[in-house]
């Protein structure tokens, strides 16, 4: 029996070494761990399991081949994890490795835990051929299949190149380390010769590229320690699999305690930081921001309230006066389509002051991107609630959870404005005739100004007709919301049956 333990044993520790000493040398000048040390970075103490470890290709004859694949725990709670192993063969996938990496991805919904990749590869194993193209194959399959059944988390700490890049583009979300994380459909070598262009691969497709440019990242880190200890941070606000909800924490007080009626700028045209609301209305240090790079002109975030898990989603006037366009959209119909698979309510914080206008906008489809944002919100059944903080104009107004899209507790601040356009271009339009006959234009305009305010867009006018449920003063906002969480805690809405609906993608 010993005799047998100590080839175990053996066989283990060659295992453990991957593409050899030499390879895991080259892999720490690089800056970047080994598989295995990533694992255990990432899962709590001695929780990993690996499963199949002495899967081999009979082509490449390494223990385990290019990807290394377990389950154990984070933050207590079960997870399945895999990590491409850069050391064999610079990471690239077999037809072993896809279906290891499938295999635990099977473990992940039967079991119903959230499954976590870490990218580090060249991508397809080019020997292999078709073979390897077939495991990409059944790997997105799975992601697919996956989608708002457990959560699924990529992590980009090396190369993630060609068709390999579509895995985690299904996942919900991407965090990637700034330097050594990269992603792109093709490198700069095929760009050179296709279309002449120079660029690098950090240019191409690094971590600063898909934060601020393309919205492809969702975090990013300076190190590997710093996005592992994030991965954990997120967690603590999703929940294993979409059948469950986040538990309930010990409530804390708002990270800051300003008075809310002070935040606003008296002239409404003046921009302010919306991040000052949030904070003053959750619990203490508990927002996290997702893209928080990308389109800045909406906010999308977890957060705690009163101990209960939240989806924050908010304009944002410092960027682009907080208009909706096509990439904050995009962004944050996205984020609530996630929310929404996983049972996590929604607050929409609301000032916007319509579409950002343009043919940019017009002719790269703000129409049908736009619409996505206004079917993810009419699809969404968590409870949802709004309250409008400034202005709300047009089919912005509509879109951004209004009732009529079916928000169950609609609120506004005493200085909300409601209309289909601002107020000073709605008047110079309605009254057209009346202005240009005045002997004192300016002096009318101000009065008819101050009578479209308050006959049109008041507060007052959407509470008279039922559009909100209630006009709240700022500093109670916090507490109308704990108390609108709790009437909803126990919501069911069912939708008509069908396969699923066709939003304009």
């Amino acid at each position: 029996m010993q005799e047998n333990i100590n080839k175990l044993n053996d066989l283990r520790d060659k295992a453990s070494l991957g593409g050899g000493k030499e390879k895991i040398e080259a892999q720490h000048k690089k800056g970047k761990l080994t598989s295995l040390e990533r694992i255990k970075l990432l899962l709590d103490g001695d929780s990993f399991n690996e499963i199949d470890r002495f899967t081999m290709d009979e082509n490449v004859n390494i223990h385990g081949d290019s990807v290394v694949t377990g389950t154990g725990k984070i933050n207590g709670k079960n997870i399945c994890v895999y990590s491409q192993n850069f050391t064999v063969m610079g990471g690239s996938l077999s037809l072993t490795s896809a279906n290891k990496i499938c295999k635990i991805m099977d473990i992940a919904i039967s079991t119903g835990c959230p499954v976590i990749g870490i990218i580090d590869s060249g991508g397809a194993r080019i020997q292999e051929g078709v073979n390897s193209l077939a495991g990409y194959g059944k790997i997105f399959t799975k992601n697919v299949r996956s989608s708002g059944v457990v959560p699924q988390i990529s992590i980009i700490v090396g190369p993630s190149a060609g068709g390999a890049t579509y895995s985690p583009a299904i996942t919900d979300f991407i965090f990637m380390v700034k330097d050594i994380g990269q992603m792109y459909i093709t490198g700069p070598d095929v760009v050179r010769e296709v279309t002449g262009e120079e660029t690098t691969h950090e240019e191409l497709g690094g971590s600063i590229s898909h934060m601020t440019k393309s919205g492809v990242a969702h975090f990013v880190y300076n190190t590997e320690k710093e996005c592992y200890e994030n991965v954990r941070k997120l967690l603590n606000y999703i929940p294993q699999n979409n059948s469950e909800i986040v538990s309930d924490i010990d409530s804390k007080n708002p990270e800051y305690k300003d008075d809310l009626s002070t935040i606003l700028p008296e002239n409404p045209n003046m921009s302010y930081d919306m991040k000052n609301i949030i904070k003053n209305i959750v619990d203490n240090q508990s927002f996290l921001e997702v893209q928080n790079e990308y389109a800045k002109n909406i906010i999308i975030g977890f957060s705690k309230l009163n101990g209960k898990n939240l989806g924050i989603i908010a304009q944002q006037p410092n960027h682009l006066a907080g208009a909706l366009d096509i990439k904050a959209s995009e962004k944050a119909a996205r984020y609530i389509r996630f929310c929404d698979a996983f049972n996590i309510p929604i607050l929409s914080l609301v000032d916007v002051p319509g579409f950002l206008p343009g043919t940019d906008q017009e002719h790269n489809g703000i129409i049908r991107r736009g619409a996505k944002l206004l079917y993810a919100y009419a699809e969404a059944t968590v409870p949802k609630i709004s309250i409008i903080i400034r202005k709300a104009y047009g089919g912005a107004y509509i879109v951004m959870s209004s009732k009529n899209l079916l928000s169950d507790l609609n609120y506004a601040w005493p200085t909300a404005e409601v209309a289909v356009m601002g107020p000073e271009a709605a008047i110079k339009l309605i009254h057209k005739k009346e202005l240009s006959k005045s002997k004192n234009s300016k002096k009318l305009q101000e009065e008819l100004l101050k009578k479209y305010k308050d006959e049109v867009m008041s507060p007052y006018v959407l509470a008279e007709k039922g559009y909100i449920d209630d006009l709240i003063s700022p500093n109670e906002s916090r507490d109308i919301i704990i108390k609108s969480l709790n009437i909803l805690e126990n919501k069911r809405e069912v939708l008509p049956p069908k396969k699923h609906g066709n939003i304009p993608l």
